[in-house]
């Protein structure tokens, strides 16, 4: 009987660690697709589908920046690096012509590249901060332990895995329902930019975080400026048809949301709470932006209204529960 006790309380405890990467597994594509508005919720099924994409590619970036000690701006990086491989490799959004029969690459095209330039910054943005850096942020700030690894070596193991499967079927899933292929001079320009860009994550992430006087707005300023400026880039990128100009503006609202958030995040008074509001702010972006927004699933106006209420309302009970949890941390 005691031996039996001991052996099985560390794997009570391993399971409890680990339960903060499986919610952020099923978390990213929740973010990513439903509360986006992209798939209603007719559709839920989709989610085991997306789940080893979205939620394997946000899980390995956290665990690995969080195994080595590395912040945010790495996060940010690798998520990039994902947005890179999904729409370059998985879907070939980035080059496809006719991708989905949008011709989205259209407006703003770069012939050389076979690139359209608004929806290259719009679709990677939208990876970059949705679909992974916020949902790692949220399930962050409901953990107890925020800043440390939740998996060991075979959880690991296990969600590179569910990774690797993931890219490989929706790979499949593209080449078999649409005959377009990126040429060999793209296939490699997308091998480069991942290994440049993780490559940046390792040089930022190794560098000791620079802190700076001066003082930070309260969180809830700090959420509101989120909000705005993720809305107004959201609104710029719902003109991709305008092109040049989509693309000049939705570039300038990045380099705005840049500079504002790392001066503020390099100054002695930011927090979690901060960092938590920064990323509500954004994850209601999508709550609003949802419903203005058609499905690429087919499904009634009624059922897709009432499926954006639903995801918006569970964004903001998840938000307001970690904002519960997050600031019981920064009091302590």
């Amino acid at each position: 009987m005691t031996k039996t006790n001991v052996v099985a309380a560390p794997r009570r405890s391993g399971v409890r660690r680990g339960l903060p990467a499986l919610g952020l597994f099923f978390l990213s594509p929740m973010v990513a697709e439903f509360l986006l508005g992209n798939i209603p919720i007719s559709a839920l099924f989709a989610l085991a589908g997306l789940a080893p994409l979205y939620g394997g590619g946000a899980v390995l970036i956290r665990e690995v920046a969080r195994r080595r000690g590395w912040g945010y701006p790495s996060i940010l990086i690798l998520a990039l690096a994902y947005g890179v491989i999904e729409e370059g490799i998985t879907t070939q959004s980035l080059f496809n012509p006719n991708y989905a029969g949008l011709r989205l690459l259209d407006p703003g095209h770069i012939s050389f590249l076979g690139m359209g330039a608004p929806w290259t910054l719009m679709v990677l943005g939208l990876h970059t901060l949705w679909s992974i850096t916020v949902p790692i942020v949220v399930m962050e700030s409901l953990s107890r332990r925020p800043r440390e690894p939740w998996l060991g070596k075979l959880g690991l193991s296990v969600y590179a895995v569910l990774f690797v499967v993931g890219v490989v079927a929706t790979t499949a899933f593209g080449y078999t329902n649409d005959s377009f292929r990126a040429s060999v001079g793209q296939n490699l320009g997308v091998a480069v930019a991942v290994a440049v860009l993780i490559a940046l994550a390792v040089l930022v992430g190794r560098r000791a975080p620079r802190r700076t006087s001066g003082s930070v707005p309260a969180a809830w300023i700090v959420g509101v400026a989120a909000l705005v400026i993720s809305s107004g880039w959201m609104l710029a990128n719902d003109e991709l048809k305008n092109g040049w100009l989509c693309a000049a503006v939705s570039l300038a609202i990045d380099v705005l949301a840049i500079g504002l958030f790392v001066a503020w995040s390099r100054r002695a008074g930011w927090t979690r709470m901060h960092a938590l509001a920064a990323a509500g702010g954004a994850m209601l972006t999508y709550a609003w932006h949802a419903f203005p927004e058609s499905p690429v699933f087919d499904a009634s106006r009624t059922v897709d209204l009432i499926g954006n209420a639903v995801f918006a309302l569970l964004a903001v009970a998840l938000l307001i529960s970690a904002t519960i949890r997050c600031d019981k941390f920064v009091r302590s």
